[in-house]
């Protein structure tokens, strides 16, 4: 049997093969969200609906955005966490924007 690739060679691929799978490697872990991410976007998201309870809005997809939320960081998902948890923020805005334009919306209105 004849040996198409060298020990050389052999070893270059090698060397390739571990190098790309460690910046496969390297890549996944830079991607991947960490539990302190997720703290900071939980505490964002409870900050903003706590404003919206205090304007007397909160809505009810927000608390359950923050209870799989805080499963999905439970179970380690921490990047299904923090997209949650930044789900939870923006509806939690979007309440705190509809109490406030509400708030004055009805000066607009016209009396007949």
């Amino acid at each position: 049997m004849i040996d198409i690739v060298s020990s050389k060679e052999r070893w270059r691929i090698s060397s390739l093969t571990l190098i790309l799978w460690l910046i496969g490697c390297t890549a996944s872990v830079i991607a991947a969200g960490s539990e302190s991410e997720f703290k900071s976007a939980y505490a964002a998201a409870e900050a903003a609906e706590k404003e919206a309870g205090r304007l007397r809005n909160q809505w009810t997809v927000t608390e359950a955005a923050l209870t799989k939320a805080k499963k999905a960081a439970e179970k380690s998902d921490f990047d299904s966490a923090i997209e949650l948890a930044k789900e939870a923020e923006r509806l939690a805005k979007a309440s705190i924007f509809q109490a406030t334009s509400e708030r004055e919306a009805w000066k607009d209105l016209e009396i007949r």
